[in-house]
């Protein structure tokens, strides 16, 4: 569909909370080598797991490649998983799909400039091309009206929302000068105004140690309600995300949500530290300008990089003593929904994890 002038917040529409409820889940398939070891089998097996776990409450949308068609057919073969054939660069569906907005009666997509988390300053890959398309591309299959951002890169793992005024971010993302080197923070505020609804943003400093995303939030910070969020947290002092926890929690215990609320924060145990194995590491093909797997570098392991989906909570578990406290801390805090636990080392090995892998589309 044609790009729309003015923006989201102009034409009445915000973001919704990811607790709203919502008509469909997005991915993509992995099979890129340089990212994904052993031919991306293990982790295709690993998305397969997700996705199947989503369908239990809604349907999945999923978009694979020509030459992965077929396979993805086959693995992914449920009545509640479509299979869309969309090519893409990697398989970051909450990084290059759109974020969508809502007035209440009808849904629109918003299509972010994307260059890669750094574009030729420290991305992950290159190129991009393909990943540019995504957005548009799920747009167009679901008939909705779009926003481009262009000259704006924002990726939708940077961000959280309540739904009613309030977005959280980090500094060391969204100020990093890899994205918008010529824009002041007042000026990005004014970005995230306009185009989710939104009046007040609430800035960490860092997000999770380690994390090749430049501190995406939704691997270190979440809402769970309005004037609620989950927060990733360590109390071993040793550990290089400890200053980062309590500065962030610095920042929360000294502000209030939009709504002028004080924000109650949960703090969720961070699993490991955990690493690549060398073996596993030796499964990723090398490709001159794509991330580097090492088994010396310290895996972003999160559960706060969990999915909500209409009636459950779809979070990763790493086979670590802390699982299990992570499972029990997120029940208590969705009571009312159904908490699954899907094997996440394998997404983590690629970079990310179970919200970085998709995205919600809300129903209007």
């Amino acid at each position: 569909m044609n790009i729309l002038n003015g923006t989201p917040a102009a034409d009445g529409f915000y973001m919704p909370a990811e607790w709203a409820p919502q008509k469909q889940i997005w991915m993509l398939w992995p099979e890129r080598p340089d990212n994904w070891r052993l031919g991306a089998k293990p982790a295709q097996a690993a998305f397969t797991a997700v996705a199947r776990a989503i369908a239990e409450f809604e349907p999945v949308s999923i978009g694979v490649s020509a030459s992965q068609y077929e396979n993805a057919c086959r693995q992914l073969a449920h009545p509640r998983i479509r299979v869309l054939e969309i090519s893409s660069n990697d398989a970051w569906m909450r990084d290059t799909g759109p974020t969508f907005v809502t007035n209440g009666a009808e849904v629109r997509a918003i299509d972010w400039e994307f260059n890669a988390w750094g574009g030729l300053r420290g991305g992950l890959y290159f190129p991009w091309d393909l990943d540019e398309q995504v957005a548009a591309k799920v747009a167009g299959v679901e008939g909705c009206a779009r926003y481009r951002t262009e000259g704006f890169i924002l990726e939708g793992g940077s961000i959280h929302v309540d739904g009613e005024g309030t977005l959280l971010t980090t500094e060391e993302c969204l100020l990093n000068a890899n994205r918008n080197p010529e824009m002041s923070r007042e000026q990005i505020e004014q970005k995230l105004q306009h185009y989710l609804g939104i009046s007040k943003t609430i800035w960490l400093p860092d997000g999770l140690y380690s994390d090749e995303t430049d501190g995406h939030v939704d691997n270190f910070c979440c809402f769970v309600r309005p004037g609620e969020v989950a927060l990733a947290w360590t109390d071993d002092q040793t550990d290089p995300n400890y200053e980062r926890c309590h500065a962030a929690l610095d920042r929360l215990a000294n502000t209030t949500d939009a709504s002028g609320r004080t924000l109650t924060v949960h703090r969720m145990p961070i699993p490991g530290p955990l690493y690549a194995s060398a073996e596993e590491c030796a499964g990723v093909d090398h490709h001159d300008g794509s991330q580097p797997r090492d088994p010396s570098i310290r895996l972003a392991g999160s559960y706060i990089n969990y999915l909500l989906v209409n009636g459950g909570v779809i979070m990763p578990r790493f086979g670590d003593p802390a699982d299990a406290a992570a499972q029990e801390l997120m029940q208590k805090l969705y009571p009312e929904r159904r908490v699954v636990t899907v094997p996440g080392r394998e997404i983590l090995l690629g970079g990310g994890n179970i919200h970085c892998i998709t995205q919600q589309q809300p129903l209007p």
